[in-house]
């Protein structure tokens, strides 16, 4: 349940420090201070140039902008931050190549615009990240004193899976900018996916110590104490989280499934129910559901949810097995055999279902079948002792006097004394059935 990195896009507008977002989820823009604007003399055809860009980008006119700028920087080609202007303008007409080439060529005009390093940086974090590092690091370096170039650099290492230096550069963003809670949201991320979830929690707590209603520290906490193995503290923290976000139905089933791991069935069913009543039954609901039943010992309503689970998703051969052994359990033979025989025709390899199968034929005194079915099991497994148990029983049942001696006495041979009551039993068959041999050999 871990929080994904999912930096967000921000192009600088007008060479400000103001930024339009072509945003992910669950990523905020980091703090900015305001826009600082071109102060534009309307003087020459240049500048009423640079007018109609300005006026053209504000109202997203991406291609009016483009027009103008190529008419300005026929006469000024060398005026780096039109190019970026340029850059930004393609960026919003999906035009990545022109946008590239025309921050690359700003950084060539002049290597201390941050703005060119910038928006680069911000063009090549979503697909190329690893390529952003080098022009974010160009942006720190003229810009120390900003925390959210920092924080840029730790989701572009985050992405190319650079956790350390991810953490490294959230901390140091975190230092610059103390009330900055985003910040310190992506450094609890990196710290678990790090699998620091200790510091990660102190993180979250700080978070929500500024922040007591942020839905996104509750849940990153509830995933820290669960990866500390502090299951009840989870619990309560994704609680905690789901009064803020009551239409997480994936968090509100996993809640369950922790309720039910500390034998709080009843809470466990109550959020199952509103799960359901949410979205309707769910394969994964139903198969919980069926788990804390069968911990209940009430094996009618698990076969129950487990059928239901079994129209949802029929080629479930697992799940078939499941309730094939369920039907077993409750002595059920035809509806065992036919859902055993079910799953191992949707999946052969189900040894499980195999050993229940042969139950199920030796319980309902189908003797042949039951051997027919360990011959199959004998080719996945090495027989143990309670197989040739069940095959001496066989043998016993349909009168094959010598086979079932042997498979008595292999039996013994390698339970070795572990099984009194079987042990018993066939110590005794196997002196009635040498008695009964001699009789009929005489």
């Amino acid at each position: 349940m871990r929080l994904p990195a999912k930096p967000a896009l921000f192009f600088l507008l007008l060479g400000s420090l103001a930024f339009s977002s072509v945003a992910f989820p669950q990523q905020k823009t980091p703090k900015q201070s305001p826009p600082k604007r071109r102060i534009l003399r309307v003087e020459d055809s240049q500048q009423v140039l640079l007018a109609q860009v300005e006026e053209a980008i504000e109202k997203k006119e991406f291609q009016r902008a483009v027009d103008a700028l190529q008419k300005y920087l026929v006469e000024s080609p060398n005026d780096a931050l039109a190019h970026v202007q340029l850059g930004y303008a393609y960026v919003g007409l999906l035009r990545r190549d022109e946008a590239r080439a025309e921050f690359t060529r700003a950084i060539e005009l002049n290597g201390k615009l941050p703005e060119a390093h910038l928006n680069l940086a911000l063009l090549l974090m979503d697909q190329e990240p690893a390529a952003a590092i080098a022009p974010l690091t160009k942006v720190i370096a003229l810009k120390p004193e900003q925390a959210w170039p920092r924080q840029l650099l730790g989701l572009a290492y985050e992405r190319t899976g650079k956790l350390p230096e991810a953490v490294a550069q959230f901390r140091a963003a975190a230092r610059l900018d103390v009330k900055n809670s985003e910040v310190r949201m992506d450094l609890g991320r990196a710290l678990l996916n790090w699998n620091r979830p200790g510091e990660a929690e102190t993180t979250y707590r700080e978070v929500l110590q500024a922040e007591p209603k942020s839905a996104a520290a509750r849940l990153g906490l509830a995933q820290c104490l669960l990866l500390q193995n502090k299951t009840e503290a989870a619990a309560t923290a994704l609680a905690a989280y789901l009064e803020l976000a009551p239409e997480d139905d994936a968090a509100r089933l996993r809640l369950a499934s922790l309720l039910a791991s500390l034998d709080k069935y009843a809470p466990a069913l109550a959020e199952l129910d509103r799960v359901d009543a949410s979205r309707g039954n769910s394969v994964e609901g139903l198969k919980l559901r069926a788990e804390i039943r069968i911990r209940q010992n009430n094996l009618g309503e698990a076969i129950a949810a487990l059928e239901k689970a079994a129209q949802l998703e029929p080629r479930d051969a697992a799940l078939r097995a499941q309730l094939g052994r369920l039907w077993l359990e409750r002595r059920d033979f035809p509806a065992a055999e036919r859902e055993l025989l079910e799953a191992l025709r949707l999946d052969p390899k189900q040894t499980d279902a195999v050993r229940d199968l042969a139950a199920v034929y030796y319980l309902g005194e189908k003797y042949e079948a039951a051997m027919r079915v360990q011959d199959e099991l004998a080719k996945r497994e090495t027989p143990n002792a309670g197989w040739w148990f069940i095959r001496a029983t066989c043998y016993d049942k349909l009168h094959r006097l010598p086979e079932a001696i042997s498979a008595y006495e292999k039996f013994l041979e390698l339970d070795a004394g572990r099984s009194d009551k079987q042990g018993f039993q066939a110590r005794q068959r196997v002196r009635i059935l040498k008695s009964e041999l001699e009789r009929v050999r005489k």
